[in-house]
This record gives structure tokens, C-alpha cells and sequence, in this order.
């Protein structure tokens, strides 16, 4: 019973502090950190003792890793390796490297050092795509680029991942490149054994889950999926979120990327959350006084490299000098990775308690003040570019957005004769259906088909449904339709609809609901066999369109009143 009060004070503390800090716009990590400074023992007032909590909160970083591992499978990988790879790795490197030397040269152990510039190398995108946001520069050049460098930095922590646990071990068997060795070759091997593996397993296996049209099975199947490459990696003597990344690495590859990601949603959501109030927990506000001038200068150390080096790198990709700055601005926030890097280093050993703290402090004070120089990079960057305009930065403005697409919802009938006439068109969809026969269809059909429920708010969310030109709800079933609609209308009504309706009853209730069009189908199909029996009769194309859009305009009332009439 005395762990079920702790739960109930951690869940209230939590739910309280994170809609407070969601209401002031700031990112709920950050919430999550609070609660467990708090809550922890270093703090005056109530305290949340669970050893079992912190053993479940390394879950939220395996998940964490396996939805990264979505988002970059191998192909998409292979298609940014020009840029955002290169501008990536050459920002973590060089971060990495030039923080590591500063610091060794400052009387840090090497393996400190090597810690301390792999957590600082890490940018929060949660910060940088919020601010982004609220300035409405999430389509410009610099935030493009920012963001994109941001969600890459996240994969190069996987290498981290393998490396800072091996560090550890080799402070006691003082032999580093042995260990490092070791470590990479167990690397490879998971790296075989999950990636070549899966491939051969999971596509079959997520087929004949889909055919149940189960969720719960579903969702149980992704969770078995990523906590066994976890466990497979973790006996290889590697890290969890290891495995989960090259879990998610595979299925990111097949067409149930999306739907996988909407069900491992709520887990990573909720771990993390619990994975930072772990964090939290270990920060001590005590030893504050004690370091706060070298934490300061740890803050000043992670913004200012990156604000000089991601400049620097990009001269040979971007002509314009204040894109690059506006960037490099952009990426000089600390990040919450960097967070989990420093409890990884803490758990193996590498590092202190003392210096912990201070690598935590740092990165939440970078946290704060890179926050204000992404608020402020437009005149910021004016200056540092000496130019006299110091307006917005049209150029950047003016680039092409990212290319918008058609969602369409359902790939029966209705879903795939619109897919056609888009992919003949031209014209850029992706479209979802839970029939997984369907969507085998579509691939064969070479157009972007996804197992996922058009109706699934997580589902939508992950596909950034706001970006869309249109979306056009095909689904025979009027209720999921209705759920689709009610989603779109709340969360994104800029982004026009065209539904499906069955009958007039349908289609009235669609258009209430806020779509655009919504034709139905019995009177529409009614009124093609009527056209083509005038057109046989020889009457006028302009006589016929005129009847026709009439009865459209009318809302189907001359049809209707003549069957009413009839009755």
C-alpha cells in the first residue's frame, strides 16, 4: 500500500506540473524534471522511493530510440546522407571532439571528457520545433535545416549509447581500445542479427497480426518486437535502447511504420516522462552554490560551439551567412538526449555523482539561455552577419515549403480510384487503410499505401496532418468517418476534407461536421446514369449540366421531394 501513495503523489505531481507547463508552452520534459526534483530526496517534502521505478524508466529511452529508428530507416537514411547526414555527423564530431579537448585540457579524465561533449553535442528538439512554431518559422530555410539536423543528432546518439558503457568497463580492466573493440564488434553482430533477421520475420508477422483487426494484439506485438531486440542486445552486453533503435530501424521499412508508431506512442510517452523524473530525481538544488559558476561555464561552452561550429560547417551547402547563423542558433539549446547520455555515464560508472551534477546543470542553464538566443536569432543573426537589414530574413522566408500531399483514408473501392487519379495527376498522397490486404494491394499498385486507422488521433498526430493540402475520407464505415472529421475540425481545420457518403442523411451530417464536400453516393450514382441516358437522348451538354448542378445546388431537395411525393 505504500508504494500505491507514491504513485498516486508522483501521477498527481505530474499531471498538475505538466498541464501548467503545457498551458505557458514550454516542453513537458522539462516538467517531468521538476517533478522529480521534488520528489526526490535532495529536497524538502514528500519522497518517492521505487527502485522498481527507476528500472521501468530505462524503457522509455528504449522506446524512445525505437520510434527514432521509425523515422530513419535504412532508405531514408541513404536519401539524407548528402546533407542532413553529413551537416549531422560534422556538428556531433566536431562538438564532440572540441568540448572533449577543452575540457581534457581543463584537467578533465578522458573518458569524463568524452561524456561531457557527447551530452553537450545534443540539441532538444522539442524546444527547437515548439519556439519554431510560435515564431512561425517551421518553413523557413534555417528551421528546416535546424529541425532535420536536430532529429539526426538523436541517432548519433545510438553510437554513444554502445560507447559510454564500454568506458566504464574499461576504467576497471584499463584497457580502453580493447573494450571499445569489443563493443563494436557486439555492436555489428546485434546490428545482424536484429536488421537481417527481422527483416525476414516481422513483415510476415505484423501481416498476420494485422489480418485480426485487433489493437490489442497489435500493440502487443510491437511491444514483444522491441523489448526482444532490447533483451537481445542487453545479453550482448550493449545498452536496451540499443536494441529498441534497431527494432524500430526495421520496421521502419515496412508499410506498418505508422500504425506501429501510433500504438508505442502512449508507452514512450508515459516511460520518458517517468525516465525524466528519474533524472529530476538525481539533481540535487543544494550543490547548486557549490558549482554554479562552473555549470554556467558549461552552459556558455555548449551554446557557443555550436552556434560557431554549425556555421562553419555549413559554407559549403548554404551562400546565405545568416542562415547559417540563424541555424546554428537554432541547434545551441541543450537537449534532453544529452540528459540521458549523463544517466547512462552515471549508471556505468563513468563518471561521478559530483560531476553529474554538473553536467546536468549545464545542460538545463543551455536549456534556458539557448531558448532566448532561438527567440531573438533574427536580429541576432542580422548582426553577426554584418548586415544593415535587420528585418526578416525573406530569402529564407521564400524558399520552397515542404512538399504538401494528399492523405486519403480508406484504400477500398472509393480510396484506390482516387489514389490513381492523384498518381496520374502528378500529385503527392499517402494513404492508409487497417486492411493490411489492401495495403498490400496498393504497394503492388507502387502508390505509398500504410496500414493505420484513419480515425486514430495518434495516428494523425505522427503524420503531422496540418502540413496536408487535402484530406479525403474514403471509408465505407460512417462512423469512422465521423471520428476522422471531428479530429480534423479540432485540431487542424485549416485542411480542406472531402468525405464519402453513403446516403443524403451521411452527407449532411459530414458537411455539419466541417467538410468541405461530401457527395452521396446512391443519389450521385443515380444522377451519372441519368446524365449518360440524356446524353444518349440527345440533349444539350449545357441543358444537362445545368439539371444536374441544379439538384447539387439545391442539396439533392428536387430528388428527394419526388421520392417523397412517390411515397
Amino acid at each position: 500500500m505504500a508504494y500505491l501513495a507514491q504513485i498516486l503523489l508522483l501521477l498527481a505531481a505530474a499531471i498538475t506540473v505538466v498541464v501548467f507547463f503545457q498551458r505557458l508552452h514550454i516542453p513537458t520534459s522539462l516538467g517531468y524534471l521538476l517533478v522529480g526534483v521534488v520528489l526526490g530526496p535532495h529536497t524538502v517534502g514528500p519522497v518517492v522511493s521505487m527502485p522498481e521505478l527507476e528500472k521501468l524508466a530505462e524503457f522509455g529511452v528504449v522506446f524512445l530510440l525505437f520510434t527514432i529508428g521509425l523515422d530513419f530507416s535504412l532508405p531514408q537514411m541513404q536519401a539524407l546522407r548528402r546533407r542532413v547526414l553529413a551537416l549531422g555527423t560534422g556538428q556531433v564530431v566536431f562538438t564532440t571532439v572540441m568540448v572533449g579537448i577543452v575540457l581534457w585540457l581543463a584537467g578533465f579524465e578522458v573518458a569524463a571528457a568524452f561524456v561531457f561533449g557527447a551530452a553537450f553535442a545534443q540539441s532538444s528538439t522539442t524546444v527547437i520545433a515548439s519556439l519554431l512554431a510560435e515564431l512561425r518559422e517551421e518553413d523557413s530555410r534555417h528551421g528546416r535545416l535546424g529541425l532535420a539536423m536536430s532529429v539526426f543528432q538523436d541517432v548519433t546518439a545510438v553510437p554513444f549509447l554502445v560507447a559510454i558503457p564500454a568506458l566504464g568497463m574499461s576504467a576497471a580492466a584499463n584497457s580502453l581500445a580493447e573494450t571499445l573493440g569489443l563493443a563494436l564488434a557486439k555492436a555489428a553482430l546485434a546490428f545482424a542479427v536484429v536488421l537481417f533477421g527481422g527483416r525476414w520475420l516481422l513483415r510476415p508477422l505484423f501481416r498476420l497480426v494485422a489480418e485480426r483487426r485487433s489493437v490489442e494484439v497489435f500493440t502487443l506485438a510491437v511491444l514483444l518486437v522491441a523489448l526482444l531486440a532490447a533483451w537481445v542486445t542487453n545479453e550482448l552486453g550493449l545498452s536496451l535502447a540499443f536494441g529498441g533503435f534497431l527494432a524500430g530501424l526495421t520496421l521502419g521499412e515496412t508499410e506498418f511504420r505508422h500504425q506501429v508508431e501510433s500504438s508505442i506512442g502512449p508507452f514512450r510517452d508515459v516511460l520518458l516522462g517517468v525516465f525524466f523524473v528519474g533524472i529530476g530525481m538525481r539533481f540535487d538544488p543544494a550543490a547548486i552554490a557549490a558549482i554554479w559558476q562552473w555549470a554556467a561555464l558549461g552552459a556558455l561552452l555548449i551554446v557557443t560551439s555550436k552556434t560557431l561550429i554549425v556555421p562553419i560547417i555549413m559554407r559549403k551547402v548554404e551562400a546565405d551567412p545568416r542562415v547559417r547563423w540563424r541555424t546554428g542558433m537554432m541547434l545551441s539549446v541543450g537537449g534532453e538526449f544529452g540528459l540521458a547520455l549523463i544517466a547512462v555515464a552515471l549508471d556505468s560508472s563513468v563518471i561521478d555523482l559530483q560531476l553529474g551534477q554538473l553536467a546536468i546543470t549545464s545542460v538545463l542553464l543551455s536549456m534556458i539561455v539557448g531558448a532566448v538566443l532561438i527567440w531573438f536569432n533574427d536580429p541576432i543573426s542580422a548582426r553577426l552577419a554584418a548586415t544593415a537589414h535587420a528585418g526578416r530574413d525573406a530569402g529564407a522566408q521564400l524558399q520552397a515549403a515542404p512538399q504538401r500531399q494528399v492523405v486519403i483514408g480508406g484504400y477500398g473501392r472509393v480510396g484506390r480510384t482516387i489514389a490513381t487519379l492523384l498518381h496520374s495527376c502528378g500529385i503527392s498522397f499517402v494513404a492508409f487503410d487497417t486492411d493490411p490486404k489492401r495495403v498490400t494491394q496498393g504497394r503492388l499498385d507502387r502508390h505509398p499505401v500504410w496500414l493505420g486507422d484513419i480515425a486514430d488521433p495518434r495516428l494523425l498526430s505522427s503524420i503531422h496532418l496540418g502540413r496536408a493540402s487535402l484530406v479525403v475520407i474514403a471509408v465505407d464505415d460512417s462512423d469512422t468517418a465521423f471520428a476522422a472529421m471531428s479530429y480534423i475540425e479540432r485540431t487542424c481545420p485549416q485542411v480542406p476534407v472531402v468525405a464519402r457518403a453513403r446516403d443524403l442523411e451521411t452527407s449532411t451530417r459530414l458537411l455539419a461536421a466541417g467538410a468541405a464536400q461530401a457527395y452521396p453516393e446512391t443519389i450521385e450514382s443515380s444522377l451519372r446514369l441519368g446524365t449518360a441516358a440524356l446524353q444518349m437522348l440527345d440533349v444539350a451538354e449545357q441543358r444537362i449540366d445545368e439539371v444536374v448542378r441544379g439538384i447539387r445546388d439545391w442539396g439533392y431537395r428536387p430528388v428527394l421531394e419526388k421520392e417523397k411525393r412517390d411515397d
